[in-house]
């Protein structure tokens, strides 16, 4: 279920916004038939704009939920406007202070909802796609809801880091990807491999989805230049194949190679974002 108040006039501003977000931006939405009518999903979108968590809920006909820093809610004037329409608050210092919105997200999936969140943490300041953080492929996995990759491009045009004032009249695409079912994974729950996996996989289908170059370290921290091949696509926990394909630089990795080089960060951190952003 849906927390107590969280949301409740998202679909009074979505009928009231949706006209006029279409008319001040040109918006093209590719794969909307992907996202479920009914039941569960997690949406994971690449983030480059605080206009991010305002086009995706204007192209839905459903109730989005997502996570927002509670620093959000210092000021009086969106203190309760912000949760009202859709935003759980996250105490970014992780730990027991990301807990609540944790078991909140947890509650919006098990409730046959919506849940939005960003992968890379935080909005992504170098127009590259970022590595993903873990906790959407745990929340997925724990609940059993698919993730739907989101490609969100324009958007970084129309409000440029650091812009309070967006642009208006630029173009912006959202595409929805192809579901991506988590039901045999959910015998692991806890495998901190299956988790990181199955998030690489999900920026692997969101730059196919934007063009995007991708960098493997976390958005907020300084970028090295990625030294490995071009990948090719695999499933999750296949190997590396022989073919590549062109687009791609995300590296599919195995199981054995997760673990020893590259510890996945916990839930609560990666609920919480960058804790540089």
């Amino acid at each position: 279920m849906i927390p107590t108040g969280v949301g409740r006039y998202q679909p009074l501003a979505r009928r009231l916004l949706k006209p006029l977000v279409e008319r001040l931006w040109r918006i093209e939405v590719d794969g909307l038939e992907h996202v479920p009518r009914t039941g569960p999903a997690v949406l994971c979108p690449n983030h480059a704009a605080a206009i991010d968590s305002l086009v995706i809920p204007a192209v839905l006909d459903r109730t989005v939920i997502y996570v927002g820093k509670a620093e959000y809610l210092r000021d009086w004037k969106t203190r309760r406007l912000l949760p009202a329409l859709g935003m759980i608050p996250i105490d970014r210092r992780g730990g027991d202070h990301a807990k609540a919105a944790l078991d909140a997200a947890r509650a919006v999936l098990e409730g046959g909802n919506l849940f939005a969140i960003y992968p890379e943490g935080t909005r992504s300041r170098s127009g590259k796609l970022h590595k993903g953080h873990t906790g959407a492929a745990r929340l997925a996995i724990e609940t059993g809801a698919p993730i739907i990759p989101i490609g969100l491009i324009g958007t970084a045009a129309v409000q440029p880091a650091d812009s309070t004032i967006p642009k208006l009249f630029c173009p912006v695409t959202v595409r929805f990807g192809q579901p991506i079912p988590v039901e045999r994974y959910r015998s692991r729950i806890g495998d901190r491999a299956i988790y990181r996996e199955l998030i690489d996989d999900v920026m692997f289908e969101i730059q196919h989805l934007t063009g995007l170059e991708y960098v493997p370290v976390y958005a907020g921290r300084t970028v090295v230049e990625p030294t490995v091949p071009v990948p090719t696509q695999t499933t999750i926990g296949a190997s590396d194949g022989p073919e590549a394909t062109p687009e791609a630089t995300i590296a599919r990795r195995s199981s054995r190679t997760v673990l020893t080089s590259d510890p996945p960060v916990p839930i609560d951190e990666v609920l919480a974002g960058s804790r540089q952003g």
